[in-house]
C-alpha cells in the first residue's frame, strides 16, 4: 500500500499537479543566503500555487497539456507542452491574471504532453544542475540559493537575481552538464 502511495505522489509531482507547502527551513536558508525578502519568497510560492490552481481548474488545459509554473521575484516562467497555440495562449492569459504576477515568460512548446520517462529524465537533470551549482565556491557573496534551475525536455531554465559575472559562471557551469540541450536564462541582473 505504501509503495503505491509513494508511486502516486511521485507521479503527481512529476506531472506538476502538486505544489509543495511552504517550507520554513528552505525560506530561512534562502533569506540567509539569497536576495529575496521573506514576503517575496512567499508571494512567489503563492503565484505558483494560484497559477496551478487556475490551470488545473480549466478542464481542457488539465486534460490536454503539461504545464509547469515557476515564479521568482514576481516573474512567472511557464514551461511544458500544449498541443495548440490556442491552449498555450489560454494558459498564458490565466497566469497573467494571477495576483502579483509582474511578467510572464512563455516557454510552453507546441507539442503533445511529455511522457513520464521524459519528465523523470528532466527531474534527474535538474537535480544534477542543482548539485553542480552547490559546488560554486569561487564567487564572493554568491550562494546557489540565488539561482533556481528548472528543466523541460533537456532545456535548462535559470532564474534568479544575480550580478552579470555570477550569471556567466552559472551558465558556463551548467553548459557542461551531461544531457543539457539548451540553456535559457531568466535572470534579473543587479548590475
Amino acid at each position: 500500500m505504501n509503495k503505491y502511495l509513494l508511486l502516486l505522489t511521485g507521479l503527481l509531482i512529476l506531472n506538476g499537479c502538486v505544489t509543495a507547502p511552504i517550507d520554513e527551513s528552505e525560506i530561512t536558508r534562502e533569506l540567509a543566503q539569497g536576495r529575496r525578502s521573506r514576503a517575496q519568497i512567499i508571494t512567489d510560492r503563492s503565484i505558483e500555487a494560484d497559477s496551478l490552481d487556475e490551470l488545473s481548474g480549466d478542464k481542457e488545459l488539465l486534460a490536454q497539456t503539461h504545464i509547469n509554473v515557476h515564479a521568482f521575484n514576481g516573474a512567472a516562467l511557464l514551461t511544458g507542452e500544449a498541443p495548440s497555440e490556442a491552449l498555450r495562449a489560454k494558459a498564458v492569459n490565466l497566469v497573467r491574471s494571477v495576483d502579483d504576477v509582474k511578467i510572464v515568460y512563455n516557454k510552453i512548446t507546441i507539442a503533445p504532453p511529455s511522457d513520464l520517462s521524459s519528465r523523470a529524465n528532466d527531474a534527474q537533470l535538474a537535480a544534477n544542475v542543482r548539485a553542480a551549482l552547490d559546488k560554486i565556491r569561487t564567487l564572493n557573496g554568491f550562494s546557489p540559493t540565488m539561482v533556481k534551475a528548472y528543466t523541460e525536455q533537456g532545456v535548462v531554465y535559470l532564474m534568479g537575481k544575480v550580478h552579470r559575472n555570477e550569471g556567466t559562471v552559472v551558465i558556463n557551469l551548467v553548459r557542461y552538464q551531461p544531457n543539457v540541450k539548451q540553456i535559457i536564462t531568466v535572470f534579473e541582473y543587479l548590475d
